[in-house]
């Protein structure tokens, strides 16, 4: 017995996968004059809230492979806007940290960032966000046990 299709329009997963491409095209335009991607950006504001964070916690929460934070975190180096010892003070792990280049410019972006996401949510009321953010939370949990 074959179902019938339903329209992709209609999937909760489809819509969140069409707001997240659509939320990182705004953000990829609204970012390059600033010579920055979102993954980029989504790094210094990860660093900005967890000085030294390892390469595995910035991936992880950036949500790409460790193999792609070393390569991001390794141009990002080069631009003097993070800064990682040459070795470990202790483990493996290389702590990472926001230059002061690095946190001016992460200043310069972060309005421009907040202006896309007000946007985006801007014909939700203020109830309606606090039931959206609760919705998703729950949503991440439930896929996570």
């Amino acid at each position: 017995m074959t179902q019938e299709p339903v329209a992709l329009g209609t999937l909760i997963g489809y819509q969140l996968k069409e707001a997240q491409s659509i939320l990182r095209a705004r953000m990829d335009e609204t970012l390059r004059p600033l010579g920055l991607t979102t993954p980029q950006y989504v790094c210094l504001e990860l660093l900005r809230r967890n000085p030294g964070a390892s390469n595995s916690e910035l991936a992880r929460h950036a949500f790409v492979t460790r193999q792609t934070m070393s390569t991001l975190l390794r141009g990002l180096q080069d631009r003097g806007l993070v800064e990682r010892p040459t070795t470990a003070p202790s483990g493996r792990s290389l702590p990472t940290r926001l230059t002061a280049d690095g946190d001016r410019l992460l200043d310069a972006a972060w309005g421009d960032v907040q202006v896309i996401e007000t946007h985006m949510v801007s014909r939700l009321s203020a109830e309606q966000r606090a039931e959206l953010h609760a919705a998703l939370a729950s949503c991440i949990d439930a896929l996570h046990s």
